[in-house]
């Protein structure tokens, strides 16, 4: 027996919609109402579309129209307020988002209103002499680095949405199950890549997660950072039209999102010319080929001479700085000569350095260098004249931070992390 087709209103943008109430004979209005029960009340099925008749809705369903809604199957909470979230999809493959409640610092340094909240950091034109404001102060780098791990574990039993807070709040989007770039320092890498989302999966992420933390943009102001399982630039399309839907149709502002890439170079000059896109933050990791092609094997496609190529001739926004990701790995990429050479690379960019300490898991032959050697290494960054700011780990006890989603169902490395199983979603 062959299945009725189906076709999710999540993903739909203003014009698709439009195109499908004009099929059913219905004034324009109707889309409208559909744009703003999907993408701002974020209903989950027809019958909760109230704007619409009923004899509407009926006839939406018996044609094969469906919200489309993702499905949460299981979230993870951290100590320090993160939640990892196993998003679940018709098909049975699932993806992971995230949550960081005050956001990781990524932001910093960016030229955005963003990033002057995430550190109160405001660069200079020059790109000289860079402020850098650790997150609590007294704490130090080692507590930016470690931070307490039991801070209000007390309480993890009748733990409450967090809030908003000041606009610092992020939350991480998957683009790919899986992925395909292979970085030799992230777990995502050993799943290899199933295949890609669509726009609806991407957007139906966050709105799953708006809906449980019972946050609302625009009115609440939310961070969105294309950097969770996935390369985005390989599934170019549907992120793009990803994006346009979360600032026409979510409210989330374009200046509040970046989308992170290993360097597909063709895709970065293409999206310099997108009406609307995200920030555009690269992962650089290292500060020659030799080393790079070690650590991520795209770069044997497209070295860094033409990764760097392509950042400066990147047509940068008013105020607006690209971000280069550093995963920092003891021993390996961490030298004070590796700084000098990013600084070397970077040198005249409009850019900031978000330096991360490697986040461990199993699988990976990497460690986490010291304290010392981050210090040292943002330094000399800074010291050259490079913005350079350290991101703060989220998440780490239940492989929710940078370099660690591979839909690992065990809770991570401490007793007290906290498993909630998510009861099965109605049929949409």
């Amino acid at each position: 027996m062959v299945e009725p087709l189906t076709l999710t209103l999540l993903g739909m943008d203003r014009e698709e919609i439009a195109a499908l109430v004009r099929e059913a004979g219905e004034p324009g209005y109707r889309a409208k109402q559909i744009m703003d029960a999907v993408y701002r009340q974020r209903v989950e099925t027809l019958a909760e579309i109230s704007t619409l008749p009923q004899e509407f809705r009926e006839r939406l369903a018996e044609s094969g129209v469906l919200v489309g809604a993702a499905r949460i199957e299981q979230k993870f909470v951290s100590v320090d307020g993160t939640v990892r979230y196993l998003i679940g999809f018709g098909d049975g493959q699932s993806v992971e988002t995230v949550w960081m409640p005050e956001g990781d610092g990524g932001e910093a340094g960016d030229g955005s209103e963003a990033g002057v909240e995430a550190e109160g950091f405001a660069p200079s034109t020059s790109g000289a002499k860079a402020q850098f404001l650790e997150p609590d102060p007294g704490a130090g780098l080692e507590g930016l680095l470690h931070p307490p791990q039991h801070r209000g574990s007390k309480d993890r039993g009748t733990q409450k949405p967090w809030r908003a807070s000041s606009g610092r709040s992020t939350i991480c989007v998957s683009s790919q199950v899986g992925c395909a770039v292979d970085c030799q320092f992230c777990l995502t890498a050993l799943l290899g890549v199933k295949r890609n989302l669509t726009a609806g999966e991407m957007v139906g992420q966050v709105c799953a997660v708006l809906k449980d933390q019972g946050v609302s943009p625009p009115e609440d102001r939310i961070n969105l950072v294309f950097m969770g399982m996935g390369e985005p630039f390989l599934n170019y399309e549907n992120f793009v039209k990803a994006s346009r839907l979360l600032v026409e149709g979510v409210g989330i502002a374009e200046r509040r999102m970046t989308v992170s890439t290993a360097g597909i170079v063709p895709r970065i000059r293409e999206f310099g010319e997108e009406k609307i896109r995200p920030k555009l933050a690269i992962s650089l990791n290292a500060s020659n080929d030799e080393l790079r092609t070690r650590v991520m094997p795209v770069n044997k496609k497209w070295t860094l001479e033409m990764l760097m190529a392509a950042a400066r001739e990147f047509p940068l926004r008013t105020r607006e700085w690209i971000t280069f990701e550093y995963v920092l790995l003891g021993g390996v990429n961490d030298n004070p000569e590796n700084a000098r050479e990013v600084a070397e690379l970077l040198r005249g960019l409009r850019c900031k350095v978000n330096l991360i300490a490697l986040n461990p898991g199993p699988g990976i032959d990497f460690t986490t260098p010291s304290v010392e050697r981050v210090a040292l290494f943002q330094k000399i960054l800074r010291e050259a004249g490079i913005p350079a700011f350290v991101r703060r780990p989220r998440g780490r006890d239940i492989y929710a931070a940078c370099g660690q989603l591979k839909r690992t169902v065990e809770v991570a490395t401490l007793p007290e992390s906290q498993l909630q199983t998510i009861s099965p979603a109605p049929e949409r």
